[in-house]
């Protein structure tokens, strides 16, 4: 008896027998659902002797049988109405497990987010992919999905997706392309460091969805609630099905604010503040302005995250700020860090900790946020360093920078698509699936070991591009990604540590040495990070225009050259 639990009051099993009563009955279980007919096993005990031994034991029980693989609508139904009915926690059973947890994956589908039934299912070890339409449907079969197809369909309007369907473009004008995302608005996330330091006016950063969509690529305007790859079939909320020849996942990360106690709640006042978040990237310039004394904290969570320096960006531009304004020597900074050095790539640390001792900053590694009391103006970390037990410290903050954990999205971490951490699994060359030949990936939401940068999307735009052409025209991979990504660290106002890097922290600088020295602060990288890039993000890389982005070419054996 293999018993797997979905919640707290109801779990599933295979097959049971009167035997195995007397222990469901010590595991606290009251009441047994039988999901499965009697006589579909020669060796299956009816549910008459399953009844009468449990009802012995005092657990109440209830018949609903159902026939393997024809699970309908209405016995869903009567499934979720038992459980209101029968005392809990219950044990439903059939013969592996399967069509129970089916039947609570339905009953659910009302009051209960896709993304969360598939996740629970799937952590039980039951994969619901061959019912997520009518979990989407609100646990109804689809009378009429309403396909629409088109060849090459991207999921996500974000810098890769944008750019990924300008590039198709500019390849093959009559390519039929749809766009997949609910936004209204499209975000230069890059620029919000900037917005925090002053720098910056907020309202650039944004512009319409609508007037960035690339001419001929139709705009569908939903979220999306599930995949089914082995259908090519896009599941959208409302239960809408999207067809495809060829797909491109690219929705970017999920900011997981909720996965820190008490941030949700205090975020935009008591002093915390983020340039994660457009609304609140100016309160950052407003507490820097503001702040004459007392102690600031610039946290760093667990990688991955999107732009790994811009928590340190926020710390070193708002010491600069203080610096200049003479009030460094009142305000104690620390730079909260999960992880164990300052920046992943060893040959930007030393400038970087030039500027670190300049603003007498403390770092303290391996401290990961868990739980912030935002009108008590206390932080809450977890330190786990090597070799040593996990303890909690309580740091008193007056103002406090919060980077917070990143994941992919539920909807891509519980699909087929994703590998066992959740990322979308691509070969790291081609940012082809690996399993799924006309899926490919790019930008923040796929597994390649590479950093997570507007600077890397820019670079995986023309490569997949170039790969999905040439498999529509029938041909091998063309484009390689070399892993490049780059990350202007501001370390302070006027100056930039440019770090560009690809697979391996290998340096990889696009622009000559002697114009950009990126191991040292330079003024022309602060020029090309506040005057030249964003145009270059507005009209180039979102035009489809891959100045300086052509991909490397893939060899025989995978390698570029």
């Amino acid at each position: 008896m293999d018993i797997k639990k979905l919640t707290d009051s109801i779990s599933v099993a295979g097959q049971i027998t009167a035997e195995d009563l007397p222990k469901i009955k010590e595991a606290g279980f009251r009441a047994i659902i039988c999901n499965r007919p009697d006589g579909e096993g020669n060796d299956q005990p009816t549910f008459e002797e399953i009844e009468m031994t449990a009802q012995g034991l005092g657990l109440e029980c209830r018949y609903l049988p159902v026939t393997s693989g024809m699970v309908q609508d209405e016995q869903a139904v009567e499934f979720g109405q038992a459980l209101t009915e029968l005392p809990g926690p219950v044990l439903a059973y059939c013969r592996s497990g399967m069509r129970s947890t089916t039947l609570w994956s339905l009953s659910h589908a009302k009051d209960m987010e896709t993304t969360r039934i598939l996740a629970t299912a799937k952590a039980a070890g039951y994969d619901m992919g061959g019912v997520v339409r009518r979990i989407v449907n609100g646990g109804k079969t689809p009378t009429d999905t309403g396909d629409a197809k088109f060849d090459v369909v991207i999921v996500g309007g974000g810098a890769g997706g944008i750019s990924v369907a300008a590039s198709l473009k500019a390849r093959m004008r009559d390519l039929n392309i749809a766009l997949i995302d609910p936004a209204d608005i499209h975000y230069y996330q890059p620029g919000w460091t900037m917005v925090g330091a002053g720098i910056f006016d907020p309202a650039t950063t944004a512009r319409t969805m609508a007037s960035l969509i690339p001419k001929g690529v139709h705009w569908i305007k939903a979220a999306v609630a599930a995949f089914e790859p082995k259908n090519d079939a896009v599941i959208l909320d409302g239960c809408r099905v999207v067809k495809y020849d060829r797909l491109i996942v690219c929705p970017g990360l999920k900011l997981d604010w909720h996965a820190v106690e008490g941030l949700v709640d205090t975020l935009g006042k008591n002093g915390v503040t983020s340039n994660y978040r457009y609304d609140l990237a100016p309160y950052t310039w407003q507490l820097v302005q503001e702040m004459k004394e007392g102690r600031a904290l610039f946290t760093q969570p667990p990688m991955p995250i999107k732009c790994a320096g811009a928590p340190q960006k926020a710390m070193y531009l708002s010491a600069d700020h203080w610096h200049r304004q003479e009030r460094l020597k009142d305000i104690d900074i620390h730079f909260m860090n999960a992880g164990g050095v300052l920046f992943g790539v060893k040959d930007y640390v030393p400038a970087l900790m030039e500027y670190v001792e300049k603003y007498g900053a403390h770092l303290d590694f391996f401290h990961n946020l868990v739980a912030v009391d935002g009108p008590a103006k206390k932080a809450t970390f977890e330190v786990k360093a090597p070799d040593t037990e996990p303890t909690t410290v309580e740091v008193e903050f007056d103002m406090m920078h919060v980077c917070p954990p990143q994941t992919a999205p539920d909807f891509i971490r519980v699909s087929p698509l994703a590998d066992a951490a959740g990322w979308v699994d691509v070969d790291q060359i081609t940012l082809q699936h690996k399993t799924y030949e006309n899926i490919w990936s790019l930008g923040d939401v796929m597994n390649a070991p590479n950093a997570k940068t507007a600077a890397a999307a820019r670079m995986q735009a023309p490569v997949v591009a170039a790969n999905v052409t040439a498999d529509i025209l029938g041909g091998s991979p063309q484009g390689a990604y070399t892993g490049y990504g780059s990350c202007p660290l501001t370390v302070e106002k006027g100056k930039i540590v440019l770090a560009e890097f690809g697979y391996g922290g290998t340096i990889m600088p696009i622009l000559p040495t002697w114009l950009i020295n990126g191991k040292k602060p330079t003024r022309a990288a602060w020029i090309l990070k506040e005057m030249l890039l964003p145009p270059v993000y507005w009209r180039a890389m979102l035009k489809g225009r891959e100045w300086m982005a052509k991909p490397e070419k893939v060899t025989g054996d995978g390698a570029t050259v």
